[in-house]
């Protein structure tokens, strides 16, 4: 017999499984496992021919908070902040214990490394700039991300942004991080506290785009500081970005906005100067077009003139 006391297991779902709600009576068809992390494990499954993702749990008080945050977010206005929340439930596993969970977007898109690697690191700009926005709506909502990393992100396809797919580590401001990967850490490098305030997540912010240039990471060594900057100026060779990190790891920006104009600032300019090279070869290629035409009239103008000499003149 299982009492209250007993000490639930974690549980693990297959592939083919039916996941079905113990109050809602909805369906869930396992068709993979996407991941797992200290909460609990995310499932992609099929619901009603739709592909949805499905994270279950023992810890039924983290859901119920995970699941608060993710309707806070759907409460505001106009923005995606993370996945859309489409159910939630409890489900009477066949080892006699009841497990929480809920069922969100299906957000389909790859990694950033494989989208980085097929298009170039010139995309991180663009991307960075709605995704800074992004941040700072959630910010002004109150919470802080907490655990930012390059695994909890992915590159939409339609349309094409960086959006978080888990908010695990969410955290209301001026609370502790409990949630949070090292290398993402500001505490770990020694450059601020584990305090929830937006220069945690700005500086994960840093620590995800130098991912994307050391897949493999890096220690951090005797002066962790020191470490960061040597690491920035060695591999990012886009100026503006390079500037960029070198606030973030030094507390210069304190809001996710101004990642925002910053970047928005140098992707205007380098349209502006694109559009100018344009014109310029639009320019140079009429005047080229026109030459042929131009010599031919030369050459038409110069022989009108002879004509004319030898028959008055000769």
């Amino acid at each position: 017999m299982i009492t209250q006391t007993s000490k639930k297991p974690d549980i693990q779902l297959r592939k083919g499984q039916i996941v079905k709600g113990k109050w809602h009576r909805h369906h869930y068809h396992v068709v993979k496992k996407l991941g797992s992390g200290a909460i609990g494990s995310v499932y992609l499954c099929v619901h009603e021919n739709k592909q949805v993702a499905l994270k279950i749990s023992k810890q039924s008080a983290s859901v119920s908070s995970e699941v608060n945050v993710l309707k806070s977010f759907q409460a505001v206005q106009g923005y995606h902040l993370g996945p859309s929340l489409i159910d939630v439930d409890d489900y009477q596993a066949h080892n006699g214990f009841t497990y929480s969970f809920y069922v969100m977007e299906y957000i389909s898109g790859e990694s950033l490394h494989d989208f980085m690697r097929r298009n170039g690191h010139e995309w991180l700009v663009s991307l960075l700039i709605k995704f800074a926005n992004d941040l700072h709506v959630l910010h002004q909502q109150g919470y802080v991300f907490g655990d930012l990393k390059i695994e909890n992100l992915i590159v939409s396809r339609k349309p094409v942004q960086l959006r978080w797919v888990d908010v695990g580590g969410t955290t209301l401001q001026g609370r502790a991080i409990k949630e949070y990967t090292e290398f993402y850490d500001r505490a770990y490098w020694q450059c601020g506290s584990r305090k929830a305030d937006p220069g945690y997540d700005l500086f994960a912010l840093a620590m995800v785009i130098l991912r994307v240039y050391y897949p493999n990471g890096f220690t951090k060594g005797t002066n962790p500081k020191k470490t960061l900057q040597q690491k920035i100026n060695q591999a990012v060779t886009i100026e503006p970005l390079r500037k960029l990190l070198l606030m973030l790891i030094n507390n210069s920006i304190t809001e996710a906005e101004q990642i925002k104009d910053y970047l928005l600032n140098y992707f205007i300019h380098q349209k502006s100067k694109r559009d100018k090279r344009r014109q310029h070869q639009k320019a140079k290629s009429s005047h080229e077009a026109l030459y042929p035409f131009l010599e031919i009239g030369s050459i038409l103008t110069i022989g009108g003139a002879c004509y004319l000499y030898v028959t008055f003149f000769m």
